[in-house]
């Protein structure tokens, strides 16, 4: 199937993405494979708009590159000062001021953001470069099934930046404080058998493989009734983002007592 028509073809288009969507399944796939799926701020745009567009049918949503790269980052011609025909430079950011450039900055952000809603199961399949902007969208996904030839690198600190799509927190959540900042301030590539060890990569395969991994993946997460898995997430990330025991204990009996009020619920409604 097709994208939904709500969704503005051209938006999408100037962002370099597609969208598919299959019952309860979309793809979103970065499709600038000659510059290695670079990014706008068109793209972010795009993403913004899907994930705000989506239908609620929609359990699982799968990222992925065209071609082989997943994403390199930052398109070039937003470091070298060459204007990008309707796209904001680095330099504009600045001169907008602090608090509309911070604003500028947050309507980016909201493109990698929805991606951690646990609305919706989210899987990255990478394979080659994930580079920057790219390893900050993988990072955003619940699941990362990497190809064999993957290389993650956040690049932005030797570029004198810092990670600002909302990377760091996933970031040290999977592998500890240390290891994230050695990541960040060598900007060295990390590669699939120690993205895997890590936590990085929730599995690696062959990149011939990547596809069928990923497909098995999603049909594995959509048996689940969509409450549960819903519930499950958002009391994991309600963990990781550091409840207390009592907090989570707490969060835990409500999320069982809406899960058992539908369930019975469903039950009541079958006699």
């Amino acid at each position: 199937m097709s994208a939904p028509t709500t969704i503005d073809a051209d938006l999408l288009e100037r962002g370099g993405v597609r969208l598919v969507v299959d019952g309860p399944r979309a793809t979103i796939t970065l499709d600038r494979p000659d510059v290695l799926n670079a990014q706008t701020p068109s793209t972010w745009v795009a993403l913004r708009t899907i994930g705000e567009q989506l239908g609620p049918d929609v359990r699982v949503v799968v990222v992925r590159g065209s071609g082989r790269a997943f994403s390199a980052g930052l398109d070039r011609r937003m470091f070298t000062g060459a204007p990008v025909e309707g796209e904001p430079g680095l330099p504009e950011i600045t001169r907008r001021g602090p608090e509309a450039g911070a604003a500028l900055i947050a309507e980016f952000q909201e493109g990698f953001r929805w991606l951690r809603d646990p609305a919706r199961v989210t899987i990255a399949a990478v394979r080659g470069h994930a580079i920057g902007a790219g390893f900050q969208l993988a990072l955003a996904c619940d699941f990362r099934v990497a190809a064999d030839d993957v290389k993650f690198c956040m690049a932005e600190t030797s570029l004198g930046l810092v990670p600002d799509l909302g990377g760091t927190l996933p970031l040290v959540r999977l592998v500890g404080y240390s290891r994230a900042a050695e990541i960040c301030l060598t900007g060295r590539r990390v590669g699939a058998e120690e993205a895997l060890r890590i936590g990085l990569a929730n599995a690696v395969v062959p990149v011939d493989g990547l596809d069928g991994a990923v497909d098995a993946l999603v049909g594995q997460v959509l048996q689940p009734m969509p409450g549960a898995v819903r519930e499950t997430l958002a009391l994991l990330a309600s963990a990781a983002d550091g409840a207390s025991e009592e907090e989570q204990l707490r969060a835990e009996r409500e999320a069982q007592l809406r899960r058992l009020a539908e369930l019975t619920a469903l039950i009541g409604g079958q006699g």
